[in-house]
């Protein structure tokens, strides 16, 4: 899967790590309400390009979904400044 790496001059191989770090610094720096979006631009990033066939879960077991994830946030940033800042489109 990752035999392009191979063929990679050490220079081609150093504009990768940048590009894919940037890519995760970017998925990382999200906040607020864009913490809980899909992110393909992240899956992007891969060489292999797929139609990601996604799973969307039900309205009750995706929202007790969120609920865990923000709770989770309570236990992992419990210091985290908090927002009251309503989501816009």
């Amino acid at each position: 899967m990752d035999s392009d790496l191979e063929s990679m001059s050490r220079a081609d191989l150093v504009a990768e790590v940048r590009r894919l770090r940037a890519g995760i610094r970017e998925h990382r720096d999200s906040t607020g309400h864009d913490l809980c979006w899909h992110h393909p631009d992240l899956w992007d990033l891969l060489p292999e390009k797929t139609d990601p066939q996604i799973t969307v879960p039900a309205w009750p077991q995706f929202l007790r979904g969120c609920v865990s994830y923000r709770e989770s946030l309570d236990r992992q940033a419990a210091d985290a400044p908090r927002s009251d800042r309503p989501y816009a489109d």
